[in-house]
């Protein structure tokens, strides 16, 4: 594995494989950051998300493979955690964050200033992290991963589990980060966020299913997807609301109506497709 401090246009991976023992956690998994654009990571639990992510940002050693990023002064990272000192108020948090950068003064007070309105936080300095709302905690880690201006951003799920109206907070923060020129990879559970990045990597047992921008990732999903009243094949079958798809490979289940796909249909085709020839005899996805 290399690392590079140079000057260039996207950082990522390439070709990472990684274990944790006889785990295979990642296989053969490559990733373009480009700066100025957010690339999403999506997969259910196990999927390898954060492996990948902290492999980027210098967290775990890949077996095989290239990492490329600036130096790790110049990355932002996010852990699944939040990252903040719960017994520390939020000024403290700052200061505390701040002295590892060097930032202080005059820069210090300028860069806290303007994240903390951009958070909504200017009223909460005083308060510990411990005492914050999750999305006003999840605000605050977002704000000290970017308060040394990063120029690459790693974000592992910072919006899971949040109010909607703070993860409406973080998706706008995360996008003018993107907007000032700054390379953001974010692990996501929301297929609504991913399909707002500029491309979607889709990991399912640490394995690449699909990649690209939201449309082509939509566009090569395998096989169909068909709104049914009663699924013909309940290992294929899924709610969305109060109606049931069904993810056909190869043909139209009977009654079914075929449907254009988004990218949580996509999503979940290519799970199936891969499950379908390694556990045939799976559960229904209720």
């Amino acid at each position: 594995m290399t690392r590079h401090g140079g000057s260039r246009k996207a950082w990522g991976a390439e070709s990472l494989t990684v274990r944790y023992g006889k785990t295979l956690a990642l296989d053969d998994v490559s990733l373009a950051i480009p700066d100025g654009e957010v690339v999403a990571v999506v997969g259910g639990d196990g999927a390898g998300k954060t492996t990948l992510l902290r492999s980027i940002a210098g967290a775990i050693l890949p077996e095989l493979g290239r990492v490329s990023t600036p130096p790790l002064r110049d990355i932002g990272f996010m852990p699944t955690t939040s990252g903040v000192w719960r017994e520390l108020t939020v000024d403290e948090n700052f200061a505390f964050f701040a002295s590892a950068y060097g930032i202080r003064g005059r820069e210090l007070t300028q860069r806290q200033d303007t994240l903390l309105e951009g958070a909504g936080l200017t009223k909460a300095r005083d308060r510990l992290a411990g005492q914050l709302s999750g999305g006003m905690r999840q605000k605050l880690a977002f704000s000290l991963a970017m308060l040394h201006e990063p120029r690459l951003l790693v974000l592992d799920e910072p919006s899971t589990g949040v109010d909607p109206v703070s993860r409406v907070d973080l998706w706008r923060m995360i996008s003018q980060a993107a907007a000032r020129g700054a390379a953001v990879a974010m692990a996501t559970t929301y297929l609504d966020e991913a399909e707002r990045a500029s491309s979607v990597l889709v990991l399912d047992a640490g394995k690449a299913l699909l990649y690209g921008p939201p449309e082509k990732v939509i566009a090569e999903a395998p096989g169909a997807v068909y709104r049914v009243t009663t699924p013909t094949v309940r290992t294929r079958a899924w709610r969305r609301g109060r109606e049931y798809r069904e993810w056909s490979a190869d043909g139209a289940p009977a009654g079914g109506e075929r449907l254009d796909r988004d990218l949580e249909d996509a999503v979940i085709s290519a799970a199936l497709a891969r499950e379908s020839t390694t556990q045939p005899n799976g559960v229904a996805h209720d």
